[in-house]
């Protein structure tokens, strides 16, 4: 079985995105990209709803990508993409599938596939819904030490979480990975 793992940023009060979408606030620097290269080795599936997608697929196939992280952009292109649109259906990118029927049928029969794990990176719509019916199977928040006052946020229901681990890393982002609470 698949094991969902959600891997996000956040600012320090809880937003996923700053207004207009802004995520400039990001502190990646190269130990940060070990930790997202290490953990991606850990899967083989990404899932992504379709605007997060489109930023993904507009920078990681191309040369610039691979010039900055080969190993990432090799993964990024190896792995079996999954996209969740309403209105679109294909890509140029290899390995690319799309969902338009029901979502929550769709990965619940991904889950239960044999492999390696399954990531959602950004896609806050799609990450909202998979939370509400409750597919995560553990969530990995990167947060970062800064406020942004207002945007978007990751959560928009009350989710119960217990503590697996946490990680700090030296430019002040902590790792925390939860798993839901019952």
């Amino acid at each position: 079985m698949k094991k969902l793992i959600l891997f996000n940023m956040l600012s320090a009060d809880g937003y996923f995105e700053g207004p207009q979408g802004d995520i400039g606030w990001h502190r990646v620097d190269e130990e940060v990209n070990r930790f997202i290269s290490d953990q991606l080795k850990t899967g083989d599936t990404l899932l992504f709803g379709r605007k997060t997608f489109e930023v993904m697929e507009n920078f990681w196939p191309a040369k610039e990508a691979f010039d900055q992280d080969a190993e990432i952009a090799g993964m990024m292109g190896r792995y079996q993409k999954i996209v969740v649109s309403r209105t679109r259906e294909s890509s140029g990118w290899e390995n690319t599938e799309w969902i338009k029927g029901n979502v929550v049928t769709a990965v619940e029969k991904r889950k239960a596939e044999k492999g390696k794990a399954m990531f959602v990176f950004g896609s806050a719509a799609l990450s909202g819904m998979l939370i509400q019916y409750d597919l995560i199977d553990e969530f990995r928040l990167m947060v970062h030490p800064v406020t942004v006052g207002r945007g978007r946020p990751l959560f928009r229901i009350k989710t119960d979480l217990r503590l697996l681990k946490t990680k700090v890393f030296g430019n002040g982002n902590v790792l925390l990975c939860y798993r839901r609470s019952f």
